[in-house]
């Protein structure tokens, strides 16, 4: 069981590590809202592998949800930055 301390660690851990940083990066490169959730998504995929060692029997669920999650926030809030950036 996943204690209240350890999902804390693990979603910000994934908020200053690449799904949030590069994630919002990538959102602030295009005004498409659902290619920069994509783009947020395939980061969050590729660090959790990263970061497993390619070995897909260590990567838990939550951890993976949780990576995903993220940068399709982080990339949906970068698009967000670009689209309000743009108008005013």
């Amino acid at each position: 069981m996943l204690g209240i301390l350890d999902l804390l660690g693990t979603i910000g851990g994934n908020i200053l590590s690449l799904p949030g940083i590069l994630g919002l990066a990538l959102g602030m490169m295009t005004r498409n809202w659902i290619l920069a959730a994509i783009l947020g998504a395939l980061v969050g995929v590729f660090e959790t592998v990263v970061f497993a060692g390619f070995h897909l029997g260590e990567i838990r669920s939550l951890d993976f949800a949780i990576a995903v999650l993220v940068g399709v926030l982080a990339s949906s809030l970068g698009c967000a930055i670009r689209h309000r950036g743009a108008t005013v």
